[in-house]
């Protein structure tokens, strides 16, 4: 198959195009010519305007739920979604049932993967069944096709536990991903707790429940010498402990969630249960501070923290609701709109080359003879999502009906062209 993308803007710091608007003929899955005009005839042509072609998109954290919830989401649907928000790769979380935590759920997921428009990397458990009181099988796992680890909604809570695996993956480079929540003091809190959840009436998650996990980690991350990944970070103090660690030399890296950057807990006083989600959404300083902190370089990847839920676990009081809300289709949208300023290069840093470098994937660049692994996509365009248009399975999010500026084009991955059809 022949796709012919005309006059693209190349978003890509190691290519010799990068900057430049050329035609780019990519067949069967080759990048096989790049010039500035291109006249062969092609079984698709790719034109928009403002166009810009990337590597492909990877998302870190992101719930397939399947096996097990498939009620929630599937891995067609799920890679749908992520083909729709411009990814060409997925980690997915092992709160699945069973639990990703041994090697056969790890190839289970790998070979499902194979015919899906993205590649779905299993995240393997840290612990078995997630329950955080052994060490799962890391070693099979990573052999078998597990990217990182982590306990994903369930984070490790055991300090001496959590020392131990930073130590076994050391054997092999791997990379402990942990989404920072002290259970013992969030728990029973619903959002974050201050002015805003004292005037609702709904007890208060503070920040020191995250702080403390991400002050504990760093300790343990600099004892053992390993590497880390934390996600979900949500208050400016948890910047700043990351950024001091960075600092000191330590192997450790951070991702942030679009939701995070757009809401704040001031937004929460309709009581949405869409934006009811774990860690909670903080204060406007601190929502201002991961902004900055995304411009400036601290945060080194944008993580969806794609979380379906169905309309039972969603459309009920505040109290019940599960945490977490979709976001693959509308991550790249919310950025762009929220940070203009942020350029091409910053963009696909966040997007994919960081994630590439810290997770130890096969880095793509734009250049003749090259695979073809692409995310298409417009800054200028518009993204307004509506139900009948979502790709998941669950409409759990608060951006239906809200117009963002930014249009994700598709992708071309695996030789094949998914164009989104939003």
């Amino acid at each position: 198959m022949k796709i012919l993308i005309r006059q693209a803007v190349i978003a890509d710091p190691d290519s010799n195009f990068n900057g430049q608007v050329i035609d780019i003929l990519v067949m069967d899955g080759q990048i096989i010519k790049m010039s500035s005009r291109i006249p062969d005839a092609a079984d698709e042509i790719i034109e928009a305007d403002g166009l810009t072609v990337s590597s492909g998109w990877i998302d870190i954290f992101s719930h397939f739920c399947d096996p097990g919830y498939e009620y929630k989401e599937t891995l067609e649907t799920g890679a749908n979604a992520a083909a729709a928000g411009g990814f060409t790769q997925v980690f997915v979380l092992p709160n699945t049932k069973p639990v990703v935590d041994n090697k056969t759920q790890v190839e289970y997921i790998s070979r499902r993967s194979g015919s899906l428009p993205v590649d779905i990397h299993p995240l393997g458990a840290v612990t078995k069944g997630t329950e955080g009181k052994d060490l799962a099988e890391m070693y099979d796992m990573k052999n078998s096709g597990a990217v990182a680890f982590s306990d994903g909604t369930n984070p490790v809570q055991s300090p001496g536990l959590f020392l131990k695996a930073l130590q076994y993956v050391k054997a092999f480079d791997g990379v402990l991903i942990q989404m920072p929540v002290d259970k013992s003091i969030a728990s029973g809190g619903l959002i974050n707790e201050g002015v805003i959840s004292t005037r609702l009436g709904l007890p208060g998650i503070p920040s020191l429940a995250e702080e403390v996990i991400i002050k504990r980690d760093i300790d343990l991350l600099r004892y053992t010498q390993s590497k880390l990944h934390i996600t979900g970070v949500s208050t400016q103090n948890s910047l700043a402990l990351i950024a001091d660690a960075k600092k000191e030399g330590l192997n450790i890296s951070c991702s942030v969630t679009p939701y995070h950057l757009f809401f704040c807990d001031e937004d929460m006083q309709e009581y949405d249960t869409n934006l009811k989600v774990n860690p909670p959404l903080r204060s406007k300083a601190d929502m201002l501070a991961l902004r900055e902190a995304v411009i400036n370089g601290v945060v080194d990847c944008i993580a969806s923290h794609h979380m379906p839920q169905d309309w039972d676990n969603k459309t009920c009081e505040f109290e019940y609701a599960k945490n977490g809300m979709t976001g693959l289709e509308t991550s790249f949208a919310v950025i762009n709109h929220l940070l203009p300023e942020l350029t091409k290069e910053r963009l696909v840093q966040l997007f994919s080359l960081n994630a590439r470098n810290i997770f130890h994937l096969p880095l793509t660049h734009i250049e003749e003879g090259a695979a073809a692994e692409l995310t298409l996509f417009t800054r200028s365009g518009n993204t307004m999502l509506n139900r009948p248009q979502l790709q998941t399975k669950s409409p759990n999010t608060p951006f239906l009906e809200r117009e963002l500026n930014g249009k994700i084009v598709g992708i071309i991955h695996k030789g094949k062209l998914t164009l989104n059809q939003n």
